[in-house]
């Protein structure tokens, strides 16, 4: 369906047909990032642009922890990153269906797109990532204040090495528990739900349900691209967030490369 297609569509405000999930193998995930590579140095002004604000995202939330005395609440952010990651990836969806297309990769066009997804169902599933992200960091905070005691969360600054020992390494093991359940859940409502949302006209609830039967149709190769995603993102934080801008745009375009592939005829 071409985009002319979808935005007569759009008019009419009739939604797509959407056809069942298919089988996917290793290869189809090794070919994703090759392909996630070749469009990140096709057009890496986007690539750069957008995950840029996380960069600085990052930045920020690190200063203003570091002011107040508040360190360790960069694990829980840091631990959470990849559930608000995939926000960055809708413009590069777009990147990579116009390379695929064969259309011109011009900014204000992609840019235009990117905006006019206010009118459609991405804010309604950002609604949904922001939501499990301030839970988990309810979660993070209630975790932590059981371990370590109300106190802690004011002395915590005075001895970091307190995290790495007894209670605190208990507590740094339940809490990568937990917040690995998070970000479980939010990949099986985005690994295809994003990308379709983008590519076709469907309700967040329909593109949630057949992401959830994406993952399902492939459980063992999508929870390694899930594991890749999340070790990849978790090493790009470490050197003060930089590795970021390489990182996120090459996932974030073999991300639809994984969608292409899952969803036949899309």
């Amino acid at each position: 369906m071409t985009r002319s297609d979808l935005s007569a569509r759009d008019h009419r405000n009739l939604p797509d047909d959407i056809p069942d999930p298919r089988p996917i193998i290793l290869s189809d995930l090794s070919q994703a990032l090759t392909l996630g590579w070749r469009d990140f140095r096709r057009a890496p002004a986007f690539g750069l642009m957008f995950s840029a604000f996380y960069v600085l995202g990052g930045w920020v939330l690190a200063s203003v922890a570091l002011a107040s005395g508040q360190e360790w609440w960069l694990i829980p952010f840091i631990l959470g990153f990849p559930l608000i990651a995939p926000f960055a990836a809708v413009g590069l969806y777009e990147v990579s269906r116009r390379i695929e297309a064969g259309e011109p990769l011009d900014t204000a066009r992609i840019l235009r797109v990117v905006f006019d997804q206010r009118q459609r169902q991405i804010p309604s599933m950002a609604m949904v990532i922001l939501l499990l992200f301030m839970f988990w960091v309810f979660v993070a905070h209630t975790v932590f204040a059981l371990f370590m005691g109300v106190s802690a969360l004011t002395n915590i600054t005075s001895s970091l090495a307190v995290l790495l020992e007894g209670r605190g390494l208990a507590m740094l093991v339940l809490g990568t528990i937990i917040g690995g359940g998070f970000a479980a859940v939010l990949f099986c409502f985005t690994v295809v739900g994003l990308p379709l949302l983008l590519d076709r006209e469907v309700d967040f609830i329909t593109a949630i349900i057949t992401s959830c039967r994406a993952v399902a149709e492939n459980p063992g190769v999508m929870a390694i691209w899930a594991a890749l995603i999340a070790i990849w993102l978790f090493l790009a934080i470490l050197p003060g967030f930089l590795g970021l801008l390489v990182v996120m745009p090459v996932l974030g375009h073999a991300s639809w490369h994984v969608y292409r592939r899952v969803m036949p005829g899309c």
